[in-house]
């Protein structure tokens, strides 16, 4: 079934496209939230929020890429629940080292006021990714996205651990920079 099959379900508000969102999209958003939850269950109850907040939001949205929207749910659901829960403390899951890598190269001091300014850095880094070659961004994404290990990283893209770090340090270096230039540092 294709994606615009599964999304003019949804537009008609026919059960059996959740199902079939299920079914062509469920093992690849458990595994997002799996990895940013880092507990079984926490990523099954995200999947069905998941499901749920599709079922809501399509439509009025009509996403262009399917997998990218489901991704940026899952993402965003997970990182609520780990909000909710305090996983941080609990440990298990990659999120906490993400952060911490990433904090050198973000502003300092955000607030939920500032969420224009948040707006505007994202822009700023979806910018800068675009100047960095293909594997570099995927790398970034990878790791600060969908919070990949770093070793299940070098796996996918056969390479060592020590240099999927080292592309990450030196990413994380541009970024640094890029920010600085463009005044959000």
């Amino acid at each position: 079934m294709t994606d615009n099959e599964i999304i003019q379900m949804l537009e008609a508000r026919r059960e059996s496209g959740i199902s079939a969102l299920s079914e062509q999209y469920g093992a690849y958003c458990r595994q997002i939230a799996f990895r940013l939850t880092g507990r079984p269950e926490d990523a099954e109850e995200v999947v069905n929020d998941v499901w749920l907040r599709a079922w809501e939001s399509i439509p009025p949205q009509k996403p262009i890429s399917l997998q990218h929207y489901l991704a940026k749910l899952t993402r965003n659901l997970s990182f609520d629940r780990i909000r909710r829960q305090k996983a941080e403390k609990r440990g298990g899951n990659e999120l906490p080292l993400v952060l911490e890598e990433l904090e050198n190269c973000l502003p300092a001091g955000e607030t939920p006021e500032s969420s224009l300014s948040a707006k505007e850095l994202g822009f700023a880094i979806n910018r800068f990714l675009d100047t960095q070659p293909r594997r570099n961004q995927d790398i970034f994404l990878r790791r600060y996205f969908f919070s990949e290990s770093v070793a299940e990283i070098a796996s996918r893209y056969h390479m060592r651990e020590d240099n999927v770090r080292l592309t990450l340090s030196r990413t994380r270096t541009k970024l640094k920079a890029y920010l600085k230039q463009g005044g959000y540092l």
